[in-house]
């Protein structure tokens, strides 16, 4: 059976404006190792369920009748900082998704993803792991330079960085691949936890507060092919 944090159900949390998709998705993730713990259908509930019910996982949809899914991700992880956020969107735009990084998102998905996929992305998110498609990285990467939506430029947050082990780089080479923790461990021959340990120092070395943002930041500073 797959659990969550400390060996409970993921507590999912869907956040849409059509009923019929929050229908969809609760029938979906209605099988062992996932509880579906409330629903939203704008930005502003979002923000209130997250603060009342803090769950795992949240499924956030961007463009919504009264509001942006993406103005109220900030408000959401502040209220929630331990809650994964996961953008499920008709709308595959580098725009967005740059905005979804800069804001905290733990995956962006296309409401035409496979099912099977959906309910991976909602697994690997309660373990700290992200799910964006690599083509869809470079397409950020490119829209936020263009914009200066991240806040250094490439030389200032070089200096910033520390300098990686060849094992850290290896693993940061794995995870821009989209590889989670399981798969890297079974690429590297090292167990899950030490994946871990590496995955946590990557993050302090590049100041960075998740896989997305180290993935996004290893393709802008060219540290990984």
């Amino acid at each position: 059976m797959d659990e969550g944090p400390n060996g409970r159900p993921v507590r999912v949390a869907i956040v849409d404006d059509h009923g019929i998709v929050r229908q969809g998705l609760r029938a979906l993730l209605s099988r062992p190792g996932i509880e579906v713990i409330g629903e939203a259908e704008s930005g502003s509930e979002a923000v209130a369920l997250a603060a009342r019910s803090r769950p795992d996982v949240m499924l956030l949809d961007i463009r919504m009748k009264d509001s942006d899914g993406l103005q109220s991700l900030p408000q959401i992880k502040a209220a929630s900082p331990r809650t994964s956020v996961i953008i499920l969107t008709t709308y595959a735009n580098p725009a967005y998704l740059a905005r979804a990084i800069s804001g905290g998102a733990a995956g962006y998905l296309s409401k035409e993803t496979d099912p099977d996929q959906i309910v991976r992305a909602v697994l690997a998110a309660a373990t700290g792991d992200s799910l964006i498609d690599r083509s869809l990285l470079q397409a950020a990467l490119a829209h936020s330079l263009e914009s200066r939506l991240l806040d250094e430029d490439a030389a200032e947050a070089e200096a910033m960085i520390e300098p990686l082990s060849e094992r850290e780089n290896d693993v940061l080479r794995l995870m821009v691949r989209g590889l989670n923790n399981t798969a890297i461990a079974e690429a590297l021959s090292i167990s899950v936890p030490t994946v871990k340990t590496h995955v946590q120092h990557i993050f302090q070395k590049l100041h960075v507060a998740d896989r997305t943002q180290a993935a996004l930041m290893a393709m802008r500073l060219k540290l990984v092919d």
